[in-house]
């Protein structure tokens, strides 16, 4: 019996190290010149990137049991009933659209943003599942997205923020990176893209503060408080971010992951107002504050970044907390009020404008 215990636990510790060596989900990794490139770097010390302060999740092993055993939970209304019902959007209203700036939200933090000409692609997870397998986490509260991924348009640019499941999609990659002009990421993070199969020629790295151009459009890699990793091992082996998006006319602005800390005040000092922010808002938990966001702090991170409008994002499409799935929305709609902040809560699939009024759809989730 002993015997036959240790074959089988021995089987499965092989399986385990085979699928992580061998499944592409996992990345790829940097090379000595690369390490030695990102020793240059501000926010790289002792073979990692850091956060600034050099802030940490500080997580003991405790916490750390606590927050898997949580996931296991029976707790109410940490998904819908019901799945969540989206608008669907069609291929040649995207393809024929050269109109204000324009953005539809897959749910999650996952966008489409169409501004002047141009179709951009922001943390496009667009999979059913946020794990390296299915079997590993829970699926979309939908049953599809806006519109499938086949049959997307031409991309001239994806942005990246990080390389967490949720964020990056092995599986979503390989399905748009044939009709994609240009990746745009955080350092380190193209390693997983040339592992992919994307030639390193369409693919730029940047550090914080570093931009990169794109005809009239500048994209501005900005700070955010979170970490990275894919694997059991590599935390921190890349670099995160927030993203500034300018046009000749507008200043937009997407969180990424991040805990609520100084640096979105100093983004606003740097970039002025902004017309848009897209704002972390879910996926909370007391036992890692330091890397995301509560909703009260969403919304006073939007006025910290002098936001005419801010939007709650990381919320809507899958349960990474033990938070109930309509609390991000309800909480930083209240604190919104309270801060005389313009809050949207547009419904999966409706594409808006940031003139746009008509997005306050304060009561879909409930519906």
């Amino acid at each position: 019996m002993l015997e036959t215990l240790l074959v089988l636990v021995g089987l499965s510790v092989m399986g385990i190290a085979l699928f992580m060596n061998l499944s592409p989900q996992f990345g790829g990794k940097a090379t000595e010149t690369q390490l030695q490139e990102f020793g240059k770097s501000r926010n790289y010390k002792e073979g990692k990137f850091i956060n600034l302060g050099n802030v940490k999740l500080e997580m003991s092993g405790g916490d750390m049991l606590k927050a898997i055993g949580g996931m296991f939970k029976s707790i109410p209304n940490t998904t819908p009933k019901q799945p969540v019902s989206i608008q669907k959007i069609d291929s040649v209203d995207i393809a024929d659209y050269n109109s204000a700036t324009r953005f539809i939200w897959f749910g999650h933090s996952a966008f489409l943003v169409q501004v002047n000409g141009k179709n951009i692609l922001i943390d496009p997870m667009l999979g059913d599942v946020p794990a390296p397998h299915p079997w590993l986490g829970g699926k979309r509260f939908s049953r599809e997205i806006p519109i499938a991924i086949e049959k997307l348009p031409k991309i001239d640019a994806v942005l990246i923020s990080h390389d967490h499941y949720d964020h990056l999609d092995y599986g979503s990659i390989e399905k748009i990176k044939n009709k994609v002009g240009h990746f745009y990421t955080p350092l380190g993070l193209g390693n997983h893209l040339m592992k992919w199969g994307i030639p390193k020629e369409r693919i730029t790295e940047l550090d914080w503060w570093q931009n990169a151009e794109l005809d009239d459009l500048t994209f501005t890699s900005t700070p955010a408080q979170h970490f990275s990793g894919r694997r059991l091992f590599d935390r921190d082996k890349t670099l995160w971010c927030s993203w500034v998006i300018q046009s000749p006319t507008e200043n937009v602005f997407f969180s990424g992951d991040s805990g609520y800390a100084p640096h979105f005040k100093e983004i606003g000092e740097k970039f002025g107002s902004f017309d848009f922010a897209m704002m972390e808002c879910g996926q909370y938990n007391e036992l890692w504050p330091e890397v995301h966001m509560f909703p009260e702090q969403t919304a006073q991170a939007g006025l910290d970044l002098n936001a005419k409008k801010i939007m709650p994002i990381h919320w809507g499409a899958f349960k990474l907390a033990q938070h109930t799935w309509t609390d991000p929305v309800e909480r930083v709609s209240k604190k919104a009020k309270e801060l005389n902040i313009d809050l949207i809560t547009p419904k999966i699939g409706e594409a808006f404008t940031v003139s746009d009024t008509v997005t306050q759809n304060t009561d879909w989730w409930e519906k």
